[in-house]
Formats: structure tokens, C-alpha cells, sequence
């Protein structure tokens, strides 16, 4: 068997800085879903909250941040659950998946080209939603088996 060598694969990836995402806990059974609009492919998806990492930022400010920004709520308790390549085919970016409760209510702040609702959905729901093939955003799908949902 030959060495591997990782010289001979010419791939140029796409760097990204990473990205963070929210598993945001209402109680045990109750998480906040959004519904956001994805102009690559022209329609919605339903999503756990995200977001990239900006210069010089951890992982769990990135929650943080991107948790008040995109539901209005702030977490008391933040735990990192692992994380993913979502395209290790031709990007770098790695999503930090943390899990998120005891939540208190914030302002919400959108970026300007951000078009989202956010709702409380039952793991009930989360599941019926999955297994109609209307959940397909695989970051969230990977969350949502790490939190044991799916």
C-alpha cells in the first residue's frame, strides 16, 4: 500500500472562519425553529439558529451573538454538544453546535437581508416536520440528532 500524501490533491479549498449553531431549549420538550428564507434556492428552510463567526471570535460568543440576533432570546446556559464539516469537499468551515436554555427575552436584530420567523416547535412536531422531508437543512438535522430529536 502506498504513503498518502496529501500534496498530490490539488484542491484550492474555500476558507471560512467557521460558524456556530444553536440548539435553543424553551424546556425539554419545546425548542425555538426558524423559518428563513434562502436566496440560493429560491425558497425557505427550516433552521436551528446560526451564524458565521466574526475575526477573532470564539465559538460561544458566536452563539451568543447569533441566538439574540436571529430569536430575540439571550441563554443563561450554553453547552457545546460537538461539531461538523458540513462540506469538507471543497470548504474548511467547521459549524461549533452548542445547546442552549434557561432563555430570557431580548431584542431580536436581524441583519438587512435576513428574512426569518421564528416559532416554538414540540419535539413531536420537530419530528412529523423531519419525516415529511420539510426539515432538509442538514446542519440543522445534525444538531437536532446530536440533542438525540432525530
Amino acid at each position: 500500500m502506498k504513503p498518502f500524501r496529501p500534496e498530490v490533491f490539488r484542491i484550492k479549498p474555500i476558507r471560512h472562519p467557521g460558524a456556530s449553531l444553536i440548539v435553543p431549549f424553551v424546556d425539554s420538550e419545546r425548542v425555538i425553529l426558524l423559518r428563513q428564507y434562502r436566496p440560493v434556492i429560491r425558497g425557505f428552510l427550516y433552521e436551528l439558529p446560526a451564524g458565521t463567526r466574526d475575526k477573532g471570535e470564539s465559538e460561544l460568543a458566536c452563539a451568543r451573538r447569533e441566538l439574540v440576533e436571529e430569536t430575540g432570546y439571550a441563554a443563561a446556559l450554553m453547552k457545546k454538544l460537538g461539531s461538523i464539516f458540513p462540506v469538507p469537499g471543497y470548504s474548511t468551515e467547521k459549524i461549533a453546535i452548542f445547546k442552549a436554555w434557561r432563555l430570557t427575552r431580548k431584542n431580536i436584530s436581524l441583519d438587512r437581508d435576513e428574512i426569518i420567523t421564528s416559532s416554538v416547535v414540540t419535539r413531536a412536531r420537530i419530528k412529523r416536520l423531519f419525516k415529511a422531508g420539510r426539515i432538509r437543512d442538514a446542519k440543522t438535522i445534525c444538531a437536532l440528532a446530536f440533542c438525540g430529536w432525530l
